[in-house]
C-alpha cells in the first residue's frame, strides 16, 4: 500500500478530529476521500504530510512512518492544497526557478507542456493571482517531477466549473502511473476519476471500497401499487431512505442484488404494479450515507 493508517487519532483539546482511522490507499489508485466539511479529511493529510504528528496510532507514507516523512519522500510527492503557502512576491517563473533545483527527477519539456496546458502567466506574481490561477500554479509546481504520489486537499473549493474542469484535464493527461489521493466534497468533479473511495464522517471512517463496487451495490428503487402506498413494517436495513408518497414507495438499495431485491419485495409487499431501478451518482450516494450516519448518530 502506498498510503496505510491504522488507528489513527488526532486530538485537539477535547476535540477528537480523528478517531481510529484506518485506511489504505493502493499503489496505482485514485482514491477519493469523500466527507463533509470537518469530517477530518484536511487533518488526515495533515498526518501523512507529517505536518502534525497522531496523537495516537500510526500511519507509513511510501513505507515509510508518518512523522519520519522527509525530504527524501517528499521528493516522491505532489501535495497541492487550497491553503497551500507560497511565496506572494514571486512571479510563476520565478517560483518555478526556485523549487526545480529541489527535484532531481524534474522534467522541463513536462513543465512547458503544462504551462502551456494551463496557460499561467509566468511574469504575473501570485499575490496577484485569482484563487483559480493559484490553484493551477500549485499543479504546475507538483507534476514536473513525475510523484509516485500526488496528494490533492480540496483541490476545488472556490474554483468556477471551467476551471474545475481544466485543472482535472491537465492532472488526467498528466497522472501516468501515479497514485492519487484526494480530499473533496466536490464529488461530480471525482466521480470519472476515482477507482476508490472512502467515506469519513467525524473522524471515523465509515467505508471504503472500490468505485466499481460502491456503485453496482447503490440503486434508487421507486415501487407503483395499485393503491396507496405503506411503507412495510420491517423494513429491510439496507433499505435507506424509505418513503411513501401516494401510491409510490421509495428509497435507496444499499446492497443491490435484482434476485434478491426481487424476493423482498414479494414477501414484503403486496400489490406491487411497478418496479423501477436506477442507478445513482456518487453526489447522491453521498447525501445518502451521509445522512443516515447522522441520523445514527443524533
Amino acid at each position: 500500500m502506498i498510503i496505510q493508517t491504522n488507528n489513527l487519532w488526532k486530538a485537539y483539546g477535547r476535540h477528537d478530529a480523528l478517531k481510529g482511522l484506518s485506511l489504505s490507499v493502493p499503489e496505482g489508485s485514485a482514491l477519493a476521500l469523500i466527507g463533509a466539511n470537518g469530517a477530518g479529511k484536511t487533518t488526515t493529510i495533515k498526518v501523512l504530510m507529517n505536518l502534525i504528528e497522531p496523537s495516537r496510532g500510526n500511519a507509513t507514507v511510501l513505507g515509510v512512518d508518518s512523522r519520519k516523512v522527509s525530504t527524501r519522500e517528499l521528493a516522491q510527492i505532489g501535495y497541492v492544497s487550497e491553503n497551500q503557502d507560497m511565496p506572494e512576491r514571486l512571479t510563476v517563473a520565478q517560483f518555478l526557478s526556485h523549487v526545480r533545483p529541489m527535484y532531481p527527477t524534474w522534467d522541463l519539456e513536462l513543465e512547458r507542456s503544462i504551462l502551456t496546458a494551463l496557460r499561467l502567466p509566468l511574469d504575473r506574481k501570485r499575490r496577484d493571482l485569482s484563487h483559480g490561477m493559484r490553484m493551477k500554479m500549485a499543479l504546475a509546481c507538483a507534476l514536473p517531477y513525475r510523484p509516485k504520489l500526488l496528494v490533492l486537499d480540496e483541490p476545488f473549493s472556490g474554483l468556477d466549473p471551467l476551471i474545475r474542469d481544466e485543472f482535472m484535464e491537465n492532472l488526467l493527461e498528466q497522472a501516468g502511473a501515479m497514485t492519487i489521493l484526494i480530499s473533496t466534497h466536490e464529488l461530480a468533479d471525482v466521480e470519472n476519476v476515482a477507482t476508490h473511495v472512502a467515506f469519513i464522517e467525524q473522524g471515523q471512517l465509515l467505508f471504503q471500497e472500490s468505485m466499481n463496487e460502491l456503485t453496482k451495490r447503490m440503486r434508487e428503487v421507486h415501487i407503483r401499487f395499485a393503491q396507496t402506498a405503506v411503507l412495510p413494517k420491517d423494513i429491510p436495513y439496507s433499505w435507506l431512505q424509505p418513503k411513501a408518497l401516494g401510491n409510490v414507495l421509495s428509497f435507496v438499495e444499499t446492497r443491490f442484488s435484482e434476485t434478491e431485491l426481487s424476493g423482498k419485495i414479494a414477501s414484503l409487499l403486496p400489490a406491487v404494479r411497478e418496479v423501477d431501478v436506477q442507478a445513482i451518482n456518487l453526489r447522491a450516494i453521498f447525501n445518502v450515507l451521509a445522512r443516515d450516519a447522522q441520523r445514527k448518530a443524533g
